[in-house]
């Protein structure tokens, strides 16, 4: 089901540039909307096991960098493609234990000087997206809806737990190392409304907890800031 909404996420906004635009702008025709973007988001955990809930503020930032390819004479329609960093923390209550050979998972349940549960990771991403805008070459001040698609390389991940007086930290090879999910952009100028739903889990298949696969799996709901 997920790789259905995939597909058609991708392939419905097509038809929006199967429109010919016949109006000729000579300036419009030289200017590119390529664009620098820095994003705050607060990260829900979707399909969590029973007992889990989270906690303290999962938050993200990301930044970047996206090519503008125009897709009509106007440039109101364009692809955009490009590549940035992402760092994405999850605060819950489940607890993960490096033995040496194998992690495994645990809720914390009646610990009273128990303070947080961090998963923290680190990817390199690349979205695409179906661009609509009402600019042109003079005009910065401007309506903009983006929607496509975010993939995701996971090169670093981290588990921390924290007592009131102790810690514990070790890098998670459990977490999935490929990553994509749907974006959609929306706004007025710089400020931005940006979403993502992840299509994909944040562990790798067969990793349990109490038994059963861990099949959580992001929304993150923010801003993101666009700077020509």
């Amino acid at each position: 089901m997920k790789q259905l909404v995939l597909w058609l996420w991708i392939f419905i906004p097509l038809g929006l540039f199967s429109q010919t635009d016949q109006v000729s702008n000579t300036t419009n025709s030289r200017y590119f909307e390529d664009q620098f973007y820095a994003g705050l988001t607060y990260n829900f955990i979707l399909n969590q096991p029973e007992g889990v809930n989270q906690q303290n503020i999962s938050y993200g930032i990301q930044t970047g960098f996206i090519k503008d390819i125009p897709m009509n004479q106007k440039r109101t329609m364009g692809f955009g493609v490009g590549v940035g960093l992402g760092l994405y923390t999850y605060y819950t209550n489940i607890r993960a234990l490096d033995s040496g050979n194998e992690i495994s998972y645990e809720i914390v349940d009646g610990v009273e000087d128990f303070k947080r549960s961090k998963l923290e990771m680190h990817l390199v991403e690349f979205p695409l997206e179906f661009r609509w805008r009402n600019s042109d070459a003079s005009t910065y001040s401007f309506w903009r809806i983006y929607a496509g698609v975010k993939l995701g390389y996971a090169f670093n991940a981290r588990s921390k737990y924290v007592l009131e007086n102790e810690k514990e930290s070790f890098r998670n090879t459990d977490i999935k190392s490929f990553q994509y999910g749907l974006t959609f952009n929306f706004g007025y100028h710089n400020f931005n409304i940006h979403a993502y739903y992840s299509l994909t889990r944040l562990y790798n298949d067969g990793i349990t907890l109490s038994g059963n696969d861990i099949e959580i799996s992001p929304l993150r709901i923010g801003l993101v800031f666009y700077i020509l």
